[in-house]
């Protein structure tokens, strides 16, 4: 059964898209109701079960993206969104670059690209996000040659940097590479780089581009999106209703604190207020050879959700309150809020199956902002973007 946020067709004709590497929909779950998704497709059984479970089947298509043809593609889709694997472009990962195992999938998304644009049914914008990895990996090899296949299918591209911290308590910076075939309005372009949404990374990775592809480039503008209100504490669960860590097992991961961080810890249990905090576990090198660490933080903030693939990437959940600490694991549906979707998304029964999807997932808000504040305008559709920046549907309450 499709969700009920299944769009309505009060704003009809929508324009279409293409969701390629969809995971559970969270770039859908941004870009409607203003959009209407034609197709749909990942490789993941489980994902595309969730997917399905929240949006319905008839446009899914579960398989390898190399093994689509366009006949697979209905109609003609002014959008093509591509989150395509990071797993070898991440920073925390190999790094094997474009070339690696998982992240050649984008070259099966590109071929279809280059078969649409042959048929004269190429999207006229392409998003490609990925993680940040992407500026550098292989030297920023990668990045160039992704400008170089949108250059030569006829598009012009820029891209930005923006950090699902912006709307959302969780730290998380994503690329997105925005392309378009026609010349873009002058107002949704800067003769410079924008300090909100280029940073150091972007701007270095556009310098090292060849003269023919800083040519093609586009330095976008975006309208400043509202100030967040929300904060970790917002989005957990009552104390009462969730499974904490016994006293040992508290104890045992604050022991993994770095001495600086326990200080701050200990100054934080003597002011006898609640602080709710993030930890996660990471493993870091020391003479003796690699180590486990935690890693806390007391900003208001989650760390960055990951696919729990190992034993650093579930993160914890910290309060501390009274001289005491509890700590306890951040539940699926905690992430699931921290990633912008509202509580009647379903998500998979396992937590482990949850989690790696919304590790690997989009922060829905900043995808709706992408939409509203750029492509919309973009393909003159400025009409369909009211409508507020993050979702009214995540549910909150009062900060404790």
């Amino acid at each position: 059964m499709p969700s009920s946020r299944a769009p309505s067709d009060t704003c009809a004709p929508r324009p279409g898209v293409y969701e390629f590497f969809a995971g559970g929909g969270m770039a859908r779950a941004g870009l409607e109701p203003a959009w209407e998704t034609l197709f749909a497709n990942d490789f993941d059984p489980k994902k595309a079960a969730a997917y399905a479970e929240n949006y319905g089947a008839e446009r899914l298509v579960c398989g390898d993206v190399h093994a689509l043809s366009t006949a697979d593609l209905p109609g003609r889709a002014m959008l093509a969104w591509a989150s395509s694997p990071c797993q070898d472009l991440s920073l925390a990962g190999k790094r094997g670059g474009l070339a690696g195992a998982r992240s050649s999938a984008f070259f099966g998304f590109w071929t279809l690209m280059q078969g649409l644009i042959a048929e004269g049914r190429a999207p006229d914008v392409i998003v490609v996000e990925n993680v940040t990895g992407l500026f550098t990996s292989r030297g920023g090899a990668d990045f160039t040659a992704l400008c170089r296949v949108l250059s030569e299918g006829g598009y012009r591209f820029g891209a930005v940097e923006l950090d699902a911290e912006a709307h959302l308590p969780q730290s998380r910076p994503r690329l997105f590479m925005i392309a378009c075939r026609n010349a873009p309005p002058a107002a949704l372009t800067a003769p410079a780089p924008q300090p909100d949404l280029h940073t150091q990374k972007v701007v270095a990775a556009q310098a090292r581009l060849p003269k023919d592809l800083v040519a093609r480039w586009i330095w976008w503008r975006m309208a400043p999106c509202p100030a967040r209100n929300l904060y970790l504490s917002d989005l957990l669960e009552p104390d009462d209703q969730v499974r904490w860590m016994d006293e040992a097992g508290a104890a045992r991961l604050v022991s993994l604190l770095a001495p600086l961080q326990r200080l701050r810890l200990d100054q934080i249990l003597e002011a006898k207020t609640r602080r709710v905090g993030a930890v996660f576990r990471r493993t870091r090198p020391s003479a003796a050879g690699p180590v486990q660490r935690a890693e806390a933080r007391f900003d208001g903030l989650a760390g960055c959700l990951r696919t729990p693939g190992g034993g650093s990437s579930r993160q914890f959940v910290l309060i501390a309150e009274g001289g005491k600490v509890r700590a306890r694991q951040l539940s699926p549906r905690e992430a699931a809020r921290l990633m912008g979707l509202p509580d009647d998304y379903r998500l998979p029964a396992r937590a482990t199956n949850a989690l790696h999807l919304l590790g690997d997932g989009v922060a829905v808000p900043v995808v709706r902002r992408l939409s509203q504040s750029l492509l919309l305008p973009l393909i003159g559709r400025a009409d369909l973007a009211a409508g507020p920046h993050l979702s009214r549907d995540v549910r909150t309450r009062a900060a404790p």
